[in-house]
This record gives structure tokens, sequence and C-alpha cells, in this order.
């Protein structure tokens, strides 16, 4: 399978490998969401070096298995003398201590322990031991240790003041494969690249999928025809496995992919006490799964507003979801059309994270815009929903001390946003705290458009550049 993007990933990898060549060793630790391609990217990255190297993944298996585990993948390795592992050690502490050993003092190797988060959890005294032989033996060796793990919450934890690693790894975050990633991938031009990546959410899995030049309605025939595609059971699974049960991640996630984003309207929506679901959302902000989001502006506000973070997961729910059945019974083909009907309208508003992405990567770089106060992307909404505005720069978040833009996104298949659109977005602008009359107002839209009255209008061409 061919390896897309990632160049600025490997280039961030390549550095810390270097600091390990000259001295001390160096080690990241490595996050990223599940699908996200960790594991492949850090395959990719050491099959490119002259070095020796061992790739250790955990599973969901006791102690002593995983150890067991553990010795063959030393064995297995190209470590100098690594056949001289021997039989199984008697712990994980002696397992660390023969492996650090192991590991030559002339030349940089790399270790690498996947699936970090089962070994702390199933390893009693695993970190302290880590700890101990990363100071005592392994830094002192030019070794690069990259700790991987897809539980987000625990690999955070391990750079917290109260554990033992702390502050000796460097917290390296995985995302998703961006939009220009996406399009290399696809082949596709730069509006149905951003259709893509909002269906895929940019898990590289999903990606290669889609066959190059293909359209959204071809990529879903073809997904949608056999029931086991990744495409279909990548939710069944993200949904089912990932999240504790006292998450209730299945129906609160529901509740927040068809649209209910409040935490009143959430509930409302629920069989469950207000208690329960906050502890549900508090822990799946903790593992990533959804974001809590605020106006911005330059006044504090509580109008907190939850989105699924993972677009793929947020179109599984709402859009995916509701037509298994049809796929299930070989009618793939009229999943496709319910599908469709409803893209327009969910895709209108799923676009709106990506664009504010784009633009705080693209903006701050226009002749017209304050680089100041255009750090930062966000939207605004009042409590009744009288005022909502799709696009709010500035320079800091949650709360500003300047706007440096307000902008409007119409995301029509082929209309250009209007001067319409224009005059409804001067008309509220003046709601925003922190705005005034002499606020840019900026346009974005799926195709190219005039500029008119806007301050700057953008295109998905322009969106997608954004990432290069």
């Amino acid at each position: 399978m061919d390896f897309y993007g990632r160049k600025r990933e490997l280039a961030q990898l390549g550095k810390w490998y270097s600091a390990a060549e000259r001295g001390p060793g160096q080690c990241l630790i490595v996050r990223g969401r599940r699908r996200v391609g960790k594991s492949r990217l850090i395959e990719e990255f050491v099959r490119g070096l002259d070095a020796p190297s061992m790739f250790f993944t955990a599973s969901n298996l006791s102690a002593v298995q995983e150890l067991e585990n553990f010795t063959q993948a030393v064995l297995a390795s190209d470590l100098p003398e690594a056949d001289s592992f021997g039989e199984a050690p008697s712990s994980w502490d002696n397992a660390l201590r023969l492996l650090a050993q192991l590991l030559p003092a002339d030349r940089p190797s790399v270790v690498v322990l996947d699936e970090l988060p089962y070994l702390t959890r199933h390893v009693e005294g695993f970190e302290g031991s880590l700890q101990t032989v990363w100071d005592r033996i392994m830094s002192r060796k030019p070794v690069l240790l990259l700790l991987v793990g897809s539980d987000l919450s625990i690999m955070e934890a391990l750079n917290t003041y109260d554990r033992p690693f702390y502050q000796r790894g460097n917290p390296v975050l995985i995302e998703p494969l961006t939009v220009s990633d996406v399009q290399e991938m696809t082949g596709l031009p730069p509006a149905q690249a951003i259709d893509a990546r909002l269906v895929t959410g940019g898990m590289p899995r999903l990606c290669v999928q889609w066959p190059r030049g293909a359209n959204l309605e071809q990529f879903l025939g073809q997904a949608l025809a056999d029931p086991a595609d990744p495409f279909i059971t990548s939710g069944e699974l993200a949904i089912g496995g990932e999240y504790p049960p006292d998450t209730h991640a299945p129906q609160v996630l529901s509740a927040i992919a068809s649209g209910e984003r409040t935490f009143s309207s959430i509930l409302a929506d629920l069989d469950i006490s207000r208690m329960t679901l906050s502890r549900s959302l508090d822990k799946l902000a903790e593992k990533g799964a959804v974001a809590a989001e605020l106006p911005l502006s330059t006044k504090p506000s509580k109008e907190t507003r939850y989105r699924i973070t993972d677009p793929y997961l947020r179109f599984w729910l709402h859009l995916l979801q509701p037509v298994l059945g049809m796929v299930q019974r070989g009618r793939g083909d009229r999943a496709v059309k319910r599908i469709l009907t409803g893209w327009p309208a969910w895709r209108g508003r799923a676009v709106e994270p990506l664009v504010r992405e784009s633009l705080a990567r693209l903006v701050s770089d226009a002749e017209w815009a304050d680089p100041e106060s255009t750090l930062e992307a966000g939207g605004f909404w009042t409590r009744s929903n009288d005022v909502e505005i799709d696009l709010v720069g500035a320079d800091r978040t949650p709360i500003a001390k300047r706007i440096g833009y307000l902008g409007s996104v119409k995301w029509h298949e082929t209309a250009p946003i209007a001067r319409k659109d224009f005059t409804a977005l001067a008309a509220v602008a003046a709601r925003v705290p922190g705005a005034s009359d002499e606020t840019p107002l900026i346009g974005v839209s799926r195709a190219r458009s005039e500029l008119g009255p806007w301050t700057a209008v953008y295109s998905a061409e322009d969106l997608v550049e954004a990432w290069r």
C-alpha cells in the first residue's frame, strides 16, 4: 500500500532521531486517535533509517502473556545480539533492563512500544520500571524511544507531574491526514477532496479505499455494496469498543450527531440524569471524541455547544447508521440515495470546523489581515440563536482581546456566495463583542466567487492550498 503525506510528521521524527544520534537518548510520547495511522507512520519512518530497531505492539492481554510477546519481539528484531535475550525474563523490570543493555552504545537505534496504555493498565509498576531503566541505562545511549498509544487521556497523563515518567518524554500528536493529503491520495479537485476528507475523517485506512478520481456517489456505491467494508465497520467498532460503558457513548454521540448540541437539548433527547450526562461529556471530551466549544468574542460566555471531533464518526452516526438495514439487505443502492438526500444539509454544517482550521493557517498572511488578531478562528452565537456567525477571527481563544474578522460560509454545490449573504452578516456584526464597523467581513464558498463588497473571499481551492 502506498504511503501518502505525513511529510511534517516524518521531518519531526527525523529531527528527534538526529538529536538521539548526537546523544543523549530521546523519548517521544506519540498519541493520536485509533485509525489515524500512527503505527504505519512509525513503520515508514523506521524503514527509512539505517538503524537497528525493535517494534513491540501490546495487546489487551495479561501481564504474563504480554511479557512473552515482548520477548518474541526482541528476539525477532535486528538489534545486535538480540538472540542473547534468551528465555522470557522473570519480570517486566528485568525485560526492560535486558533490552536497554542490548542497545548499541556506538550507533543510534530505535525502540517502539506501541499501544502503551495496555501495558500501563495491566502491568503493575510498569511506568516506574520504565522510568528507572530510562534514567539509568537507556537514555545514556543514542536511542530514540517511541511510546505510542491511542488512549489520549492515558498518553497525556504519562507526562503529568505525579507520574514516574514526568518530563522524560516529548509529546507528539498525530492528527488525521490533511485535506491536501486526501486530495493527493484521491486525485480529486479541491471541492470534492474536501467532501472526501469530511466523509473519511482523514483516516488513512478509509482514504485508501476511495477509488482514484471517484466522486462521493461513486465511492458510496462501492463501499455500501459490501456490509463488511471498512467504511461501514469502522464506525461500528469505534462506537462499540473505544469508549467505556459509563460514557453512554452510543446514545450521547448519536444525540450530538443529530444536531442536539447544547447540554439541555442533548439531555432532552436521552433517558439519563443530568449528572450522568455531565460525566459522559467530560469523559468523551477527555478522550478527544467531543469538543466543547464557546462563542468567540471579547466577552466571556457560558453558551457551550458540543461537537463530535471526527467528521467520519459524525457522518456515520447521522447519515450511515440509519441506512445500515438497507445495506445488510443488499440494497446499498437505496442507502446511497437516502444518504445523498441528507448530504447537502449535513455538509453545510460539517465543513465549518475544516474551514476555520484552514483560515487559521491562511488568513494571517493576507494583505488585508492584522497578523496578531487573526491567529485563531471560531464562531459566535447567542443563547436564543438569533445571532449565529460562522467565522470569527481573533488573537486568542476562548476570550479574545481583539477581533480580526467576521465571516460567512455558504457551501452550496455550485452557487457562489452572494451579496445578500454579505448584507445579512453586516446586519448582525455589531452584536459580536469586540467587533466594529471597521471589522473586515469575509466570505467562504465551495465555488469561486466575486469579491464584491467582501474584504476577501475564499474558495475550496484556497482552503486545500492552506495545508500545503
